[in-house]
């Protein structure tokens, strides 16, 4: 008899490996299109960083010196400490509010059925699903008249409309997976409703909570519609002064600006790293498609 030799398994999975590449065009141009455009982003980006070093760049691959003077001149000319001071205002008191305000909604919405929940839930997600722009110049038209625009306390209940709903869309998730029989047997030894939230249900929703303040946080920071729109003197945050200095009248320095573009896109880096690290986005994207129940 003649021994037939069987193709080995590694060998069969190398190649399929080799004709899905191989037949699979428009995978290629997909990655390629990826490269490409990663490539860009990247020169993009450099070029800014390399110019906020640089003394003079013109028609070089390389700035002709390098120097840090202009970051100092950049927290200088821009008061960056003031801008800072008053960004970090903004967001620890929308982070606050938003916490307040969306982990009771959020035990509402995953504990409770109520005729209109659907419509309820809809219009939390209005302000996350929309651009800011849309809503953005009504609401700063009605906070102008209530002359509550133009200062800190506008800004914040600016941010506050698309904050809110993210704490909802992160918090409804981890109060779902508690067990509401927790609840029933607290309520049966005698615990009140404020007890069983502050005392039982706070310690088991930290990571939520810490997850969607951080969420809250990131967006505050990178909030420009809403700010730009309803911002005064002395209320301008990180976002709008890198704008306003972009667009201000008169000479100024290109490598101060940015120094500024760098020292923003730093602390949004960090923001967005420690985000990563306590959010899976997945788990956003799957609560954002599945519908509430009745």
């Amino acid at each position: 008899m003649t021994a037939v030799n069987a193709p080995t398994a590694g060998g069969t999975h190398a190649a399929d490996r080799r004709r899905r590449i191989a037949a699979s065009p428009a995978a290629w141009t997909v990655w390629g299109a990826v490269v490409l455009f990663m490539i860009f982003l990247v020169g993009i980006v450099g070029s800014v960083l390399v110019n906020s070093f640089g003394t003079r760049w013109f028609g070089t691959w390389l700035p002709q010196g390098v120097t840090a003077g202009w970051y100092s001149q950049a927290w200088t000319d821009f008061a960056l400490l003031q801008v800072i001071i008053t960004t970090l205002e903004v967001a620890a008191a929308v982070v606050v509010l938003s916490v307040l305000v969306g982990v009771p909604a959020s035990y509402v919405l995953a504990r409770r059925n109520f005729p209109g929940k659907k419509v309820v839930y809809l219009a939390f997600l209005l302000p996350i699903m929309m651009p800011p722009i849309t809503y953005g110049i009504p609401l700063a038209t009605v906070l102008y008249k209530f002359n509550l625009a133009g200062n800190l306390s506008g800004v914040i209940l600016a941010n506050l409309v698309p904050c809110v709903p993210f704490v909802i869309l992160t918090m409804t998730p981890f109060i779902e997976q508690i067990d509401p029989a927790i609840e029933r047997a607290a309520r049966m030894s005698g615990a009140r409703t404020l007890s069983i939230f502050t005392r039982i249900l706070a310690p088991l929703l930290v990571p939520g909570i810490l997850a969607s303040s951080i969420l809250v946080l990131v967006r505050t920071v990178g909030m420009f519609e809403l700010t730009f729109l309803t911002a005064g003197p002395d209320s301008t945050t990180l976002v709008v002064a890198l704008f306003n200095s972009m667009n201000a009248a008169g000479i100024r320095a290109q490598q101060s600006v940015d120094a500024m573009a760098v020292i923003y896109m730093s602390v949004m880096m960090v923001l967005l790293v420690v985000a990563l690290r306590f959010v899976n986005p997945t788990q956003l994207v799957a609560q954002v498609k599945e519908e509430p129940e009745p």
